[in-house]
């Protein structure tokens, strides 16, 4: 088995890997995309899929619910319970590693560093909507989109691989967990239907609907791309 002081200097060697680089482009976008701002209109896009694909507001409200008391449980252990307590320094916050980090235009990030909320936060809705509308290419969207988010926080120097991983695998326990609760919730105010189409998932949910959220999300890149050609001009 490794110790300790081995396992820390391979988190450090992958974090190294992945962070930073000479492109003033890729700077700009990983900025771009680690902003919760950015997402904005891929949030509202959510919302619109799930007030067009379910007829009962007590649906709708159970599902919000559901969203929010993800990102309780992920951002919630994270920011208030496990953060404090390990209180780990962010790598760009490290004075041992000051210099060593690449900071993109001086961002170092707040807090602590162990684990990280944006991983656990994104994973958990993305887990959570890819097993409420049951489409595999929503599903390869949702999880890319909390792909992203988790390279940004590396590239920036904000975290290390650990604080990612562990990240990852609540948020996709929280996502599982809140789902259950939900289908659980769900199954008391609607009758159990399954749908059998080529214009609705076996949930029931439009692929018309899913495909704009898609779309969304693809010119949320296009932007981000487009932003950071112009930041790097």
């Amino acid at each position: 088995m490794m110790d300790s002081d081995r396992l820390i200097n391979l988190d450090k060697s992958i974090l190294f890997w992945f962070n930073g680089s000479n492109s003033m482009f890729v700077d700009g976008l990983a900025l771009t995309l680690t902003s919760a701002y950015t997402w904005v209109f891929l949030y509202v896009a959510l919302f619109y899929l799930v007030i067009r694909n379910n007829e009962k507001w007590s649906q709708i409200f159970l599902i919000v619910g559901a969203c929010a008391f993800c990102l309780l449980l992920a951002s919630g252990l994270s920011e208030g319970i496990v953060k404090p307590f390990v209180a780990r320094p962010r790598p760009s916050l490290e004075p041992s590693l000051s210099g060593i980090v690449d900071l993109a235009k001086g961002y170092r990030g707040t807090g602590y560093s162990f684990f990280s909320a944006h991983a656990a936060n994104t994973l958990s809705i993305a887990v959570f909507f890819s097993l409420l509308v049951r489409s595999r290419v929503f599903t390869i969207g949702m999880l890319s989109w909390s792909v992203v988010n988790c390279w940004t926080r590396l590239y920036l120097g904000v975290h290390y691989p650990s604080d990612i991983l562990v990240g990852i695998v609540w948020g996709v326990l929280v996502g599982f967990l809140v789902y259950l609760i939900y289908m659980w919730m769900y199954k008391k105010i609607t009758a159990k239907l399954h749908y059998i189409s080529t214009q609705y998932t076996s949930t029931g949910y439009s692929l018309f609907d899913v495909d704009v959220v898609l779309n969304v999300l693809s010119l949320t890149f296009v932007y981000a791309l487009v932003r950071s050609v112009v930041i790097a001009l």
